[in-house]
């Protein structure tokens, strides 16, 4: 297959990249860097059945000969960088899925979104099964990512209804892993930063607001299943297992570092309609994708960190 990854040098993109090309499929990745970087797709170049395109999706996608597949995970990810890029992250939601959803009609490719579990806002059903229509503040600051996301939902089942194109839609829950950025803002690499220079670790307020954290291998596999599979209702992608109060990711982290510099408490300055919790039912991945996380959140843990030891030395 000739599959085309937006988002291709982010964190999950630049996986994807990885795992399709082990399988023998040439691959296409469009990025323009605002929070992706070129140093997660370098192992990557010299390999004939791959290509690297600096490009934003949010203008009109050209690309010649066949394409199988669009996979769109184009888009700001982190609260840091999408109250920081708010234009552009709806614009790349809006847009960048119009552009995408039509290039993959024009090409006859199927067509996976990278939906979020945001899209449920501050949900008041827990855990958040797909039937969910969540419960989100459209004028908060975190709705440009939130409204964004729903709306690349919308586009996408309008043009699998009225286009006839095969869409999946991928609804994302809480991922860490290598290749996530030390200043990413999120809690995962905020904590191993902290930790590896020896600073506490920043709780705020009394940490028990709860994420479900899934490792990126996981969830690589849970997209692939996805877009190989026949359904195309929403799927929730995320790992139930593992949800963690905050101060509890912070006791885990501070238990695997040799010398754990511990836990700093202050006020609670979370983001407007930052979500209390978050768990993912994830019973219709099991049941159509044959899906479920195998990676255990400490042993996920380790990996990342002695990813960031080994890449990140001068900034830790």
């Amino acid at each position: 297959m000739r599959i085309l990854i937006t988002g291709g040098a982010g964190f999950l993109g630049s996986h994807l990249c990885d795992r399709f090309l082990a399988e023998g499929h040439e691959v296409i990745a469009l990025d323009n860097l605002i929070t992706g970087t070129v140093d997660n797709i370098a192992h990557l170049a010299g390999n004939r059945n791959f290509r690297f395109i600096h490009h934003d999706v949010s203008n009109f996608i050209f690309i010649d000969g066949p394409i199988d597949a669009v996979l769109h995970f184009a888009s700001p990810a982190s609260p840091d960088d999408y109250l920081k890029y708010p234009i552009q992250t709806l614009k790349v939601g809006s847009l960048g899925t119009h552009n995408t959803l039509g290039l993959a009609r024009g090409k006859g490719a199927r067509y996976l979104l990278a939906s979020t579990s945001e899209i449920y806002g501050e949900p008041q059903v827990h855990p958040q099964p797909e039937s969910y229509y969540g419960n989100v503040n459209t004028i908060g600051p975190r709705g440009v990512y939130d409204e964004a996301k729903r709306f690349a939902e919308a586009i996408t089942m309008a043009y699998h209804r009225y286009h006839g194109i095969e869409t999946r839609i991928a609804r994302i829950f809480n991922t860490y892993g290598p290749r996530m950025r030390l200043d990413d803002g999120r809690v995962v690499p905020n904590f191993i930063g902290q930790a590896l220079r020896g600073e506490k670790l920043t709780v705020y307020g009394d940490g028990s607001q709860t994420r479900s954290f899934c490792y990126f291998e996981d969830l690589i596999d849970g997209i692939e299943r996805l877009l190989f599979s026949e359904f195309t209702d929403p799927v929730n992608i995320g790992n139930p297992s593992e949800e963690k109060t905050i101060l509890e990711l912070a006791e885990i982290i501070n238990n695997l570092i040799k010398d754990p510099p511990g836990i700093g408490f202050r006020p609670d300055a979370r983001t407007k309609n930052d979500p209390q919790t978050r768990q993912p039912d994830i019973s219709r991945a099991r049941e159509k994708l044959g899906w479920e996380p195998k990676v255990m959140l400490e042993e996920g843990l380790k990996r990342t960190i002695q990813y960031f030891r080994t890449h990140h030395p001068d900034s830790l």
